[in-house]
């Protein structure tokens, strides 16, 4: 998508998507707080003015930036819910997680991780979104263990809320120790031991 932007008087094009993809990056790799509005607009390749325009302040170029995260890097936490069993679902969700870490071309760690433990108390309405989305996924992933102990895929007595915690704290170690320069082995060790105390088939 292309917008014009004013310099000294004179409209210019520039690529909102790109920009926004520039930004992405620098929240990632720097979190919320640590992204200044320098780097923002340096990375972005356009003037302050131009920033607050296109996209408003810093807080709604996050959320912007935040909502690309989830369409481009998270998708596939959707599409593990698609899977038959809950095993293939964790399998599918641990596995995809890890193939992000594996990646050159992104930066290392989980924004969401990386923005809902970083911020201060200035600020906490970045971390309250951040948990606000993460907390729709669990929900998300609830569900789906509920409905494989209706199926008869999970024992009945599984705990769905528990399970789920489990499978995202996995998740979130994986991030953290990836950012931390954990090797693929490691982290493909830390999958297969994880699975393979996984209740039911």
């Amino acid at each position: 998508m292309k917008l014009a932007c004013s310099v000294r008087g004179r409209p210019r094009e520039f690529d909102a998507d790109a920009a926004l993809a520039a930004a992405l990056r620098v929240f990632w790799s720097k979190g919320y707080e640590g992204a200044s509005l320098s780097d923002l607009t340096e990375a972005m390749g356009i003037t302050r003015p131009s920033l607050y325009a296109a996209f408003g302040n810093k807080e709604a170029l996050f959320k912007q930036a935040l909502d690309l995260y989830e369409r481009e890097k998270l998708d596939y936490i959707g599409e593990s819910l698609k899977e038959p069993t809950a095993r293939k679902v964790a399998e599918h969700l641990l596995r995809s997680a890890l193939e992000m870490q594996k990646s050159s071309c992104d930066p290392r760690g989980c924004m969401g991780v990386i923005n809902a433990v970083a911020c201060g108390a200035d600020a906490e309405s970045i971390r309250a979104e951040v948990i606000h989305r993460g907390r729709i996924a669990k929900q998300a992933l609830i569900e789906r263990f509920e409905q494989a102990k209706r199926e008869g895929d999970l024992p009945p007595e599984t705990d769905a809320v528990g399970l789920t915690s489990f499978l995202i704290a996995i998740m979130q170690g994986l991030a953290v120790q990836g950012g931390a320069g954990a090797s693929c082995q490691d982290l493909t060790s830390l999958i297969d031991t994880s699975l393979a105390m996984w209740p039911g088939k």
